[in-house]
């Protein structure tokens, strides 16, 4: 069964997507530790991160980095904070959440957005790319 990224990916479930590539997917999390939160993943359904070849490894991550200038851009922060944690969904990805306190990195802790907060966020962040 696909996973839920997947689908994101295939179309299926919608999302707010920032950017892509042939091989990987970039979209808010719709449900954030802070506004502008950022899933980065291949879109090759793999389980675990570390399971990733080291060409998609390198370029997961390679993409990744040229997503978080335009986050930095769009959502007043101090950094870009990046976490795997990978237990949440069976498809590796990274995590870039913009970060002004270490608080902003809880992940027991979020945040609820309305669809237009999400939407102007992404097209902010799209508008750094």
């Amino acid at each position: 069964m696909a996973s839920i990224f997947t689908k994101i990916v295939n179309g299926e479930i919608p999302s707010y997507k920032i950017a892509e590539d042939e091989r990987f997917f970039a979209f808010l999390d719709v449900f954030p530790c802070a506004p502008g939160h950022t899933m980065v993943i291949p879109k090759q359904e793999i389980d675990y991160l570390f399971d990733l070849d080291d060409e998609h490894y390198a370029g997961l991550m390679a993409f990744a980095k040229k997503i978080e200038p335009a986050i930095r851009k769009a959502v007043p922060c101090k950094r870009v904070g990046v976490a795997v944690i990978g237990l949440e969904v069976p498809h590796a990805h990274v995590h870039l959440i913009p970060m002004n306190s270490m608080a902003d990195m809880n992940f027991n802790s979020k945040i609820k957005m309305s669809p237009e907060e999400l939407s102007e966020i992404a097209e902010k962040i799209k508008a750094n790319l």
